[in-house]
């Protein structure tokens, strides 16, 4: 099996967020795409809204959307949230022989020496990280290092083994939507509509969610 992992805040899942899960599942011929919401990230400030409820948002933005699932296990879990906790459940899961892919943002990547136990990360699954055309930032050497001869040049290259490789993805899409962007327009009562699946636009209209710093 191809299975993938998804991290995020999503502080508020958007069309930009779930368009790429789309397109990277159909890019490395994934079964399954779990797409977890942290309930509080190792390196970012505490988000607004609740876990449960930006979950809850996850679950409404992909509905029915196939080979795509909504994954509660880091709310379940006490502590701080470490993406290698969550790879050792998938590991368990699915067994040894999945082909176990981390899908991460280009940022996110360029912060991966910080992570916690990271080297732990690459006997688990492999990295896919997805480039931004244009954004020619250059790699710290530190991470140069840590990636070492890792990188592959395609998606067929990561079902040769179960882990350790990484992968640099390009999406058609890239769509620039931002959940800053969203949280400020909000917070300012203006509209946020075709930024969000409207399911999701509906229930933080209905809740209030946003609407203050409170």
């Amino acid at each position: 099996m191809q299975i993938g992992m998804l991290g995020g805040t999503f502080d508020p899942v958007h069309l930009g967020h779930l368009r790429s899960a789309v397109e990277v599942r159909e890019a490395l011929g994934l079964d399954r795409l779990h797409m977890i919401p942290a309930p509080q990230p190792p390196l970012r400030d505490t988000p607004q809204v609740s876990p449960e409820q930006r979950f809850e948002l996850l679950r409404l933005g992909i509905s029915d959307t196939p080979s795509i699932v909504a994954d509660d296990r880091e709310l379940r879990r006490e502590g701080r949230s470490y993406s290698v906790h969550t790879l050792i459940e998938l590991r368990q899961m699915y067994g040894n022989s999945a082909s176990l892919v981390m899908i991460i943002g280009f940022d996110a990547f360029l912060k991966l020496t910080k992570w916690h136990n990271v080297k732990q990360i690459f006997s688990l699954a492999h990295l896919v990280v997805i480039d931004r055309p244009g954004y020619n930032v250059p790699w710290p050497d530190a991470l140069r290092e840590l990636v070492g001869d890792r990188e592959v040049d395609s998606a067929d290259e990561l079902k040769q083994c179960p882990n350790g490789k990484v992968l640099m993805l390009a999406l058609p899409s890239m769509m620039a939507i931002s959940a800053t962007y969203i949280r400020e327009r909000l917070k300012e009562g203006r509209s946020v509509r075709y930024l969000l699946p409207e399911a999701v636009e509906d229930a933080i209209l209905r809740h209030g969610f946003y609407h203050s710093d409170e």
